[in-house]
């Protein structure tokens, strides 16, 4: 079992760009689009600082709705929204569209359970010193559940990279169909295992940054 890398490399090398573009887009996407919608759940559910039960209940129920779907069924049941947004729904972009659309949800919930464990009597005493709601987001919320926000964006990179597995059932490419195409299909062991190595490589040097940034926040 020996991995041709004269063979192999072209091909290995597309497919890794793929997954890092994949993996960049949705997760700055869905990343930014995830913390609005989650500060939007923590700050209009039952005391928060912009209470409002109607919007609240409304991004709850889309919420728990989108998320529980797999990804796989997720990825066919937005179709028409990926054809609308990129013209069709074959290829990277296309596949892109869905797996923004999962993070941002996914993510709204994690920085949703992040910002409701903070303490409230911090938020409490800068409501008594006067500060509007936005000053107190972006001054006391934001900043002293940073930490575990980075963690939680973390898990949910790892979750894009699991997600980006998926990309060849749309022709989007990626390591994950590399590794079923060149490999599984032609028992090419070495293939799939060498694109395993990567990946989980990938994802170990994130959570080693990850876990970093959060401890130096946390000492600052």
């Amino acid at each position: 079992m020996k991995f041709d890398w004269a063979a192999n490399w072209p091909q290995f090398a597309e497919a890794f760009g793929q997954t890092i573009y994949i993996v960049a887009i949705a997760m700055g996407v869905g990343g930014l689009v995830g913390l609005v919608l989650g500060l939007a759940l923590y700050t209009t559910r039952r005391g928060g600082l912009l209470e409002n039960t109607v919007v609240f209940t409304v991004l709850n129920v889309l919420v728990n709705f989108i998320r529980p779907i797999p990804f796989v069924i997720f990825l066919t049941a937005v179709g028409p929204v990926t054809i609308a947004i990129t013209g069709s729904r074959i290829g990277t972009e296309a596949f892109i569209v869905p797996a923004a659309i999962m993070a941002s949800f996914a993510t709204s919930r994690i920085v949703e359970q992040n910002l409701v464990a903070l303490d409230r009597g911090m938020i409490e005493a800068a409501r008594s010193m006067g500060a509007s709601p936005l000053r107190i987001i972006f001054t006391v919320v934001i900043p002293e559940a940073l930490a575990p926000l980075i963690l939680g964006y973390t898990f949910i990179f790892v979750a894009v990279v699991d997600m980006s597995a998926l990309a060849g059932l749309v022709g989007g490419g990626g390591l994950g169909d590399f590794a079923l195409t060149q490999g599984y299909q032609r028992f090419d062991w070495a293939v799939t295992w060498i694109t395993v190595l990567v990946i989980v490589a990938l994802v170990q040097v994130v959570q080693f940054l990850g876990n970093s940034l959060a401890r130096r926040v946390l000492g600052r």
